[in-house]
């Protein structure tokens, strides 16, 4: 075995010494290919894609793409990525190929592991000039199309030696990109200190077990799925882990697997509730489901409740490395409504302008402290200052938080719509509408949606009166992922402005409060 000796931590190394101390365990089921993965194979299978990623060139410090469905092949690469030192950039696979592009290139990726279901965008990114993004090798796991390699041939031929573990610490392990304000994506640059942190607090606060079974559903390019996910890992549990999110297979999945754990979005918990299987499978050994994104209506609560299922609402953020506030089983119910206090190696604090704490039940900015913030924004000195002051993560949510440190969110300060757990920031939407000829002006809000809890709303002055409704909607195909796209559009006169040129987002809210048709 290769020298994996370091006084820091690499996170790599989760998959290495739980394989070493549970070789036989089960750590991997991968449903949709029904497989199954003893930690011994998976930490193989993570070595074998490390050295391919080495026999290809990759440094450390070099940056590795993943645009891939949930899978083994997701995991055990950015496990390899890690022990090598490269840093792994997950691509969210619902964006369009010009979205990937600058992604791409603000990374400065040299290598792009795909899956094969992503070959149409793949082979529109392959086709562009030189010099648009940096990549060199396109690896594609399933059936490979030249230019792409064949990650499986690549994979077998590949030592199964433990690497060398390159990177530590405050060294880089991710960056996970999220929209921006300014309508271009920012990459928040996580380390493997700041990741194992992150999962320190968790393991500390939430009660994962190593006979656990975790169900992800959610995708691995959200943090709310890669962090749980190297939570349960480091903790020697077990992951069972569909390609995707199915609402009626997600039940059978509980049923047949015993699953203790699990984490999803109050959309998916929404259109899980309409399933009829909710109300026959058997739900006897899961102990708890959290739920993020966006607030989880009482009503839904009580419903999960009715059938034994707990709902642990928990807030975080990309920039927190998911971790900042959940609530237990017992405040679940006495304060619904609230995400609950800090995790137990985190502070959060609620405050005002002036950076002074808030009164119980005063509204303010939440601000995050604890070792696995964010290092940084990619390349972005100006936006990690003015959101990392004084050791404080300073997050744009307005909330209250009472005696006993439950905060409860109450606004975005940032205008950012969440749509079936997805961020958007209105400001990208309105960059793209703008390119229409016929736009004079547009701002984007939010609009209630039972079956999303937001979708996007376009209010728009035209620059032309022939402009329709549907012509618009059109105009965003193609250059939006779907689900920032909007849903809807009105025609106003003129849309309200603050003496700086900001819009009003509030007034615009109150001018169209109707909830968006299902």
């Amino acid at each position: 075995m290769a020298n994996t000796q370091h006084d820091g931590v690499n996170v790599g190394a989760f998959l290495t010494n739980r394989a070493r101390l549970k070789p036989n365990a089960e750590a991997w089921f991968d449903v949709s290919t029904d497989r199954h993965f003893s930690y011994a194979q998976f930490n193989e299978r993570s070595n074998r894609t490390a050295h391919l990623l080495l026999d290809q060139g990759i440094k450390k410090g070099d940056r590795v793409a993943l645009l891939a469905m949930n899978s083994a092949e997701f995991m055990e690469s950015f496990f390899a990525i890690a022990k090598i030192g490269a840093v792994c950039v997950p691509l969210n696979w619902r964006l369009t190929p010009p979205e990937l592009e600058f992604i791409l290139k603000d990374s400065g990726s040299l290598v792009v592991i795909h899956s094969e279901e992503f070959l149409e965008q793949v082979q529109a990114l392959q086709s562009l000039d030189a010099g648009k993004t940096d990549v060199k090798t396109w690896i594609c796991i399933g059936n490979a199309t030249p230019p792409s390699l064949s990650y499986e041939r690549l994979q077998e031929a590949a030592s199964p030696e433990e690497p060398d573990h390159a990177a530590f610490g405050d060294e880089n392990l991710y960056i996970m990109y999220t929209s921006g304000t300014t309508g271009l994506p920012k990459g928040v640059v996580h380390t493997h200190n700041t990741a194992f942190w992150a999962v320190a607090t968790m393991a500390a606060t939430i009660d994962f077990y190593q006979t656990d079974s975790y169900l992800c559903c959610l995708p691995l390019f959200h943090v709310g799925a890669l962090s749980p996910a190297t939570a349960n890992l480091y903790m020697g549990g077990r992951i069972v882990c569909p390609r995707a999110f199915d609402p009626g297979q997600v039940w059978d999945l509980i049923e047949r697997n015993e699953i203790q754990t699990m984490l999803a979005v109050p959309a998916m918990l929404n259109v899980m509730s309409q399933m009829p299987q909710m109300k026959s499978v058997d739900t006897s050994n899961l102990r708890w489901c959290m739920s993020g994104a966006a607030p989880v209506p009482i009503n839904l609560i009580k419903e999960y409740a009715d059938r034994d299922v707990e709902i642990r609402q928990v807030y975080g953020l990309t920039e927190t490395c998911g971790p900042a506030c959940v609530t237990d089983s017992e405040s679940s119910f006495t304060k619904a409504g609230s995400t609950g206090p800090a995790f137990y190696h985190t502070k959060v604090r609620v405050v005002r302008d002036d950076g002074s704490d808030v009164a119980d039940g005063e509204v303010g900015e939440v601000i995050v402290s604890g070792q696995h913030i964010m290092k940084e924004y990619w390349n972005r000195p100006d936006a990690t200052a003015e959101t990392l002051k004084n050791g404080w993560l300073h997050t744009g949510d307005l909330a209250t938080i009472d005696a006993d440190g439950f905060v409860t969110i109450a606004d975005r300060k940032k205008d950012m719509i969440i749509s079936g757990g997805e961020n958007i920031y209105p400001a990208e939407v309105e960059n793209v509408i703008l390119g229409h000829p016929k736009v004079a002006d547009v701002g984007v809000i939010g609009r209630d949606s039972q079956k999303w809890g937001e979708v996007p709303m376009a209010i728009v002055v035209k620059g032309d009166d022939s402009l329709t409704e549907k012509e618009l909607i059109d105009y965003c195909q193609g250059k939006l992922a779907r689900f920032k796209q909007p849903k809807s559009a009105v025609f106003i006169d003129e849309i309200p402005r603050n003496p700086s040129g900001k819009i009003l987002k509030r007034i615009l809210r109150d001018q169209f409060p109707d909830p968006a048709p299902e």
